[in-house]
């Protein structure tokens, strides 16, 4: 299989979290660009660009749930990985439901998460 040029879009409130993500996709062969609310992911006018977001669920504003209703309601079929530290009941099953691919806690496995985009970043 060969990389396809893949931008993963991240939306995280948490700095350390976006340079950590940037470092781990980049070592990884992939492109990414970091948000820091769902509101400046849909403002940067790109996300039909991404092969795939990374979400947090609690984000300032709208919530990463929230994004992928709206996404959703404008037919934009984007596969989103949702990451959280603030786990809910009912939450993963929600987000699994509005289309999610994958549903990580924090602190995550690495790989898992590179596992979860890998099949939406390659030809």
């Amino acid at each position: 299989m060969t990389w396809k040029q893949c931008t993963v879009f991240v939306a995280d409130d948490d700095k350390s979290v976006l340079e950590s993500l940037a470092l781990l996709l980049e070592s990884a062969g992939y492109q990414s660009r970091g948000f820091g609310s769902a509101e400046e992911l849909l403002a940067s006018g790109s996300v039909q660009n991404a092969c795939c977001l990374i979400l947090d669920i609690k984000l300032p504003g709208m919530s990463g749930l929230q994004l992928l209703q709206v996404l959703a309601a404008s037919h934009t079929p984007i596969p989103v990985v949702f990451i959280t530290g603030h786990d809910c009941p009912g939450i993963e099953a929600q987000a699994l439901g509005l289309g999610a691919v994958a549903y990580l806690r924090k602190p995550f496995d690495e790989q898992m998460l590179l596992d979860a985009i890998h099949p939406y970043c390659v030809n």
